[in-house]
């Protein structure tokens, strides 16, 4: 069990497979998560030595174009898909800007909603930090209630995060017009910052490990879909992007903030397997 499942109702938590946020937790170092995540996780490092560093460069992408948005002026933040907490959280980076920044985090995960729920008694303010249980394919019922909670004001600007999470949807389930749908909803100048896997220019000699670890996580509660650049750059339809466009994300804008862990992929970033971008609502 996690150190804080004393603090949890567990009632609808699937323990019987592992959970791609969970083990997303872990390969950061951190403690919401179980012994069959954990031994999930070790299994995909064995098979793809760098996970935990692409998941690292994911959480660093994060940081700094949350800390871009907050120094554009975004003061509140939707964060779709946003996992159990660890460091670096969005309102905490944001509140290093601006301490008056709001955010709202809905996940579909119980335990994520259940920690985050936790983190934001302890430490967060109920006026301007929520966490909400939610599908994001959902996307009316999702907005309605992320404004709902009052942490959102709907006409202001807002900074959609949908980082780490667009790659768990298939075709079958038309991420593109779900994206398109948060993007009608948005007001004129808001944000959207995504990431996504992808195996363009990726070494052939790693063929092999890549598709185990993609063979590995269709066992999981949460496959995921790979894309090329061409395929991300399609969520991003109705925005325009903030230089340097779609790129790596262990390359985008790392003047931003401190990211130890994507500096070391700055020679080579097609082996970090990630694009990255932002973009703004013109409209």
């Amino acid at each position: 069990m996690a150190p804080q499942d004393e603090d949890l109702n567990l009632a609808g938590i699937d323990l019987e497979r592992p959970n791609a946020a969970r083990v997303y937790d872990w390969y950061l170092n951190g403690t919401t998560n179980w012994a069959i995540d954990r031994e999930f996780g070790a299994k995909a490092m064995e098979t793809f030595p760098i996970v935990a560093d692409l998941a690292k460069i994911g959480r660093e992408f994060l940081g700094r174009g949350v800390q871009y948005m907050a120094n554009q002026g975004i003061s509140q933040f939707l964060d779709l898909g946003s996992g159990v907490p660890t460091v670096g959280n969005v309102h905490e980076i944001a509140d290093e800007i601006n301490p008056n920044s709001r955010c709202v985090y809905v996940d579909n995960e119980p335990v994520a909603v259940a920690h985050s729920r936790i983190l934001l008694e302890r430490e967060g303010d109920p006026a301007r930090h929520a966490v909400l249980p939610g599908d994001l394919l959902d996307v009316e019922d999702v907005w309605r209630r992320a404004i709902g909670t009052g942490v959102l004001d709907p006409s202001r600007p807002i900074g959609l995060i949908a980082v780490g999470v667009l790659y768990f949807f298939g075709p079958d389930q038309d991420p593109h017009n779900v994206v398109a749908r948060y993007r009608d909803l948005l007001p004129s100048g808001s944000y959207l910052l995504s990431s996504h896997v992808t195996l363009d220019d990726a070494p052939s000699d790693g063929d092999e490990e890549r598709s185990r670890i993609q063979q590995q996580y269709t066992r999981t509660s949460t496959p995921f879909h790979i894309r090329d650049q061409a395929e991300f750059a399609r969520f991003f339809d109705g925005f325009e992007l903030v230089d340097p466009g779609v790129t790596w994300a262990a390359t985008w804008r790392t003047e931003e903030r401190d990211s130890p862990v994507s500096r070391r992929y700055l020679d080579n970033p097609a082996t970090s397997h990630g694009y990255g971008a932002l973009g703004r609502k013109i409209d």
